[in-house]
């Protein structure tokens, strides 16, 4: 029997008040939007043109976007560095994995640039979406670092 777990979430929508509640990562997406449960038991499915973004929060007192909307200095974890770019105007930069397998049809799951605050995760759905760019690519697995060759004057002590 698979284990079932829901993770806190904060739905931002466009022109309507923030929806705090919980979802299922493996099953929030549904063909019609995003299926919400709320702390007093209710399952409700908000539709994609309504959402802005959804973020995965440790607690719900938290805002629903991102302290931080870009990065400061380049990132260092490894993935791809994404800017979207939201209907509103909104500007949002993110690390994916870089993985296309990874990537959702509905819409991109990213890092946010304060990844140890409150939100941890951001989804943002396609009908959200002006643009997405992707500014680098961070630990690319093309580029592996040579180790330093041991220098030559060293001695060998146990060398035949």
């Amino acid at each position: 029997m698979a284990a079932s777990t829901t993770k806190k979430a904060l739905i931002r929508r466009y022109d309507r008040e923030t929806l705090a509640g919980y979802v299922n990562p493996a099953s929030f997406l549904q063909p019609e939007g995003v299926e919400l449960l709320s702390d007093q038991g209710h399952a409700s499915i908000v539709p994609y043109p309504e959402i802005k973004l959804v973020a995965f929060v440790k607690e719900f007192e938290g805002a629903a976007e991102p302290e931080r909307q870009v990065f400061q200095t380049r990132p260092k974890m490894a993935g791809l560095w994404v800017n979207l770019r939201f209907r509103d105007g909104g500007v949002l930069e993110g690390i994916i994995p870089n993985n296309l397998m990874l990537l959702e049809g509905s819409g991109f799951t990213v890092i946010p640039p304060d990844s140890f605050g409150n939100q941890q995760r951001v989804w943002a759905p396609r009908a959200s979406l002006v643009s997405v760019e992707v500014l680098g690519v961070v630990g690319s697995p093309l580029k592996k670092r040579k180790a330093k060759p041991a220098p030559k004057e060293q001695i060998g002590l146990f060398d035949e």
